[in-house]
């Protein structure tokens, strides 16, 4: 799938994976981390003169307790035992493997960690480095403009194409995980970036022949006039967060967070915020809420007459 070492032959997971790909629509990125988790599961097994398919869940027990020996985060760990478990039972379910010896097995709670986002003086800090003079100059505006003012993911971003501008409407469509379709407002600055780009940069940085269909209709492109890939946008956006002071605590998610916290600040519903963010899940974005009260606390505590005589008392 990815070009990760498959010393350890594991036909189980190769299936899991095909089938993970094609009957659930996981994004590649998304099955690279899966398959990283599971290469490592069936080497370990292998250790044990086990496989995907004889292990018990007293193998499980013990893995899960091989991982938290590697000094890894907990969500990582947690996500680790999600597709272990996953991969089981699949393979109970297509009549692989006799039994499911995950079946039993508690996965560990992943941390409901806190979405940091910057302030709104930092965001306006890192876009008055932006210009709008030279064609890279009008991509990376339009860039970060896309990825903060409609929240993107920065796979979102690059992934776009022609097709799914809507300068007129003022509407992106967008891929989220699993290639699941949304369509997004572009806000006003956004849109007049896209349409700089679109008019004095993009024709600039097009090259004399496209070498594929998909360069011809990415929205983004790189110097060469291919694609701008993920790892390229991420690049054009720690170099404006250094430039900006701002290198330690900027990354493409920070600016969705970032997009996420603001629009609530300003009053809007969780559910269009939701819905436009791509959450599958309403829990994921009532993160943001917490983050909303205890800001809304430090600020009563340090304000409030009230709340500082307590205090003090």
């Amino acid at each position: 799938m990815s070009g990760l070492d498959t010393a350890v032959a594991s036909p189980g997971v190769d299936a899991f994976l095909v089938w993970m790909a094609l009957e659930r629509g996981r994004a590649h990125n998304t099955l690279i981390a899966y398959e990283r988790d599971l290469r490592r599961y069936t080497g370990w097994l292998a250790e044990r003169d086990r496989t995907e398919f004889t292990a018990e869940t007293a193998d499980l027990v013990a893995f899960v307790g091989h991982l938290e020996t590697l000094n890894l985060a907990p969500a990582s760990i947690a996500r680790s035992v999600v597709v272990v478990r996953a991969l089981h039972g699949y393979l109970a379910s297509e009549g692989l493997a006799a039994q499911d010896p995950s079946s039993r097995l508690e996965s560990p709670r992943r941390p409901t960690g806190l979405p940091k986002a910057l302030s709104e003086a930092q965001i306006e800090r890192l876009f008055t480095e932006l210009r709008s003079e030279s064609p890279v100059e009008l991509r990376d505006r339009a860039l970060l403009e896309v990825l903060y003012g409609a929240g993107l993911r920065i796979s979102e971003a690059v992934g776009l194409s022609m097709s799914d501008v809507d300068l007129d409407g003022q509407l992106l469509r967008a891929f989220g995980k699993g290639s699941k379709e949304r369509i997004v407002p572009l806000g006003r600055c956004a849109a007049i970036a896209f349409a700089e780009w679109f008019d004095d940069g993009r024709p600039r940085l097009r090259p004399t022949k496209w070498a594929t269909r998909d360069a011809a209709q990415a929205v983004f492109l790189n110097a060469r006039g291919g694609r701008l890939t993920r790892q390229g946008g991420w690049l054009v956006l720690s170099r404006y967060a250094q430039r900006a002071g701002l290198a330690d605590v900027v990354t493409p998610h920070v600016l969705r967070h970032s997009c996420a916290t603001h629009m609530l600040d300003h009053g809007a519903d969780i559910r269009a915020v939701q819905e436009m963010l791509g959450h599958a899940s309403i829990s994921t974005t009532q993160l943001y809420t917490k983050v909303m009260t205890d800001r809304l606390w430090a600020v009563y505590g340090e304000s409030h007459p009230r709340a500082r005589r307590a205090a003090s008392e």
